[in-house]
C-alpha cells in the first residue's frame, strides 16, 4: 500500500493545464479527464465524486473547470458508492472516480446502491491490469472486469485509444444505466481514426482477414494490431476487433466473425478469468463454438516492474498473441 499512495502523490501534483482531447500520446485517465471537463457544461447534472486522487485518475480538470459539481470524499471508498447512488435518485449522473484496485474494495456498495438499485451511475477506474507498472501486485487489478461483469444490470468498458476514450465518455454519460469503464495510466498512441465511432455494445473492426480473429480490448488492442502485422508478413491474414464494450459483448460480430474465420485469440490486461475471453467464450458457445486461444494474466498475481516490461514478462505482447493465433488456425484445421 505504501507504494501505491507514494505514487498517487506523485500523481496528484500533474499540471492541469487543458490540452487536446483525444491527442496521440495522452494517457486513456488524461483523455478521459479532459473529456469529461469539456463536456460537463452539456451535461448540468453531472457530479464528479472523488477518493483523494483526482490528480492520478484525470478528473483534476473537472476540479478545475467545475468545481462547485467536485465532491471530495477522501479515501472512504464504500462511502462514495453509497452517496453515488443517492444522488442518482435525485437525478444527478454521479462519476465515481478512483482506481480499479479501490473499486474492488466497494464492490457491495455498487451491487447494492447503484446495480441493485438501477442508478444511473458511472463508476471510471484508472490504473486496471498491469499497467500500473512499478506499484507492484497489490496495486494491479486484475480482477475488476470479472467483479463488475457480474453484477447484474452493470455495462463494462475498456476503450483502446485517446479518441475513442472521449467518444466514449460522451457515450457513457448519455446513457442511462449503471457503468464501469476502464481508463489506463500509460501514454497511449491514436488507433482509431477521425470517422470512428463508438456505441455501447458494438465492436468496431480494425482489420480485415478471414484466417483468425483477434479480440481485444483495452491496452491490448493496440498489441492485437500489431500482431496482425506480424501474421500479415507471414501470408496469415487476422480480423482485429476492438471489443470496447465486454458487457454486453457484440455477439452478432463475434457470430460472424465464427462463421468467417472460424478461430479467435483474445486479448486482454486482465486475468483470463471472468474477463473477455470469459465473455467471447460465453457467446461464442451459444452461437458458433469454435477454437479460442486466451491471452491474459495467467490466474496469478501482478508484480513490480515497467508496463511494457511485465506485459513481456506475462505473455500479453504481439509475439505471444501471433503465436496464439497460429496455435488457433492449427486446432481449427484439426476440426
Amino acid at each position: 500500500m505504501a507504494s501505491s499512495i507514494s505514487a498517487l502523490k506523485a500523481d496528484a501534483a500533474e499540471s492541469s493545464a487543458p490540452q487536446l482531447i483525444g491527442t496521440s500520446g495522452d494517457s486513456l485517465r488524461e483523455a478521459f479527464g479532459k473529456a469529461l471537463s469539456s463536456l460537463a457544461d452539456g451535461y448540468p447534472n453531472v457530479v464528479v465524486l472523488d477518493a483523494d486522487i483526482a490528480g492520478g485518475t484525470g478528473v483534476h480538470h473537472f476540479r478545475a473547470s467545475h468545481p462547485d459539481r467536485f465532491f471530495q470524499f477522501g479515501i472512504a471508498e464504500q462511502n462514495m458508492m453509497s452517496v453515488a447512488g443517492g444522488m442518482a435518485a435525485t437525478g444527478l449522473i454521479p462519476v465515481v472516480t478512483t482506481f480499479a484496485v479501490f473499486c474492488l474494495r466497494a464492490v457491495e456498495q455498487a451491487r447494492l446502491s447503484i446495480g441493485y438499485a438501477n442508478r444511473n451511475v458511472k463508476i471510471v477506474a484508472s490504473h486496471p491490469g498491469l499497467d500500473v507498472g512499478p506499484d507492484g501486485g497489490s496495486a494491479q487489478c486484475l480482477e475488476d472486469i470479472a467483479a463488475f461483469r457480474a453484477i447484474p444490470g452493470m455495462t463494462v468498458i475498456s476503450p483502446a485509444d485517446p479518441y475513442e476514450m472521449q467518444l466514449a465518455t460522451e457515450a457513457v454519460l448519455q446513457y442511462d444505466g449503471p457503468v464501469y469503464m476502464r481508463t489506463g495510466r500509460s501514454p497511449s498512441e491514436r488507433i482509431v481514426d477521425e470517422n470512428h465511432t463508438f456505441e455501447i455494445g458494438r465492436a468496431s473492426t480494425l482489420r480485415d482477414g478471414r484466417d483468425v480473429t483477434l479480440v481485444a480490448c483495452g491496452v491490448e488492442v493496440a498489441r492485437a494490431c500489431e500482431a496482425a502485422d506480424l501474421l500479415k508478413a507471414e501470408g496469415i491474414n487476422a480480423r482485429v476487433l476492438n471489443m470496447a464494450t465486454i458487457k454486453p459483448v457484440d455477439t452478432a460480430a463475434l457470430q460472424t466473425a465464427a462463421l468467417e474465420t472460424g478461430c479467435f485469440v483474445t486479448c486482454e490486461d486482465h486475468n483470463i478469468h471472468g474477463g473477455l475471453g470469459s465473455a467471447v467464450a460465453e457467446s461464442l458457445s451459444q452461437t458458433v463454438p469454435c477454437p479460442i486461444e486466451f491471452i491474459g494474466v495467467q490466474d496469478r498475481f501482478g508484480e513490480s516492474g515497467e508496463p511494457a516490461e511485465l506485459a513481456e514478462h506475462y505473455g500479453l505482447t504481439a509475439p505471444f498473441i501471433a503465436a496464439a493465433a497460429k496455435r488457433a488456425i492449427a486446432r481449427k484445421s484439426q476440426r
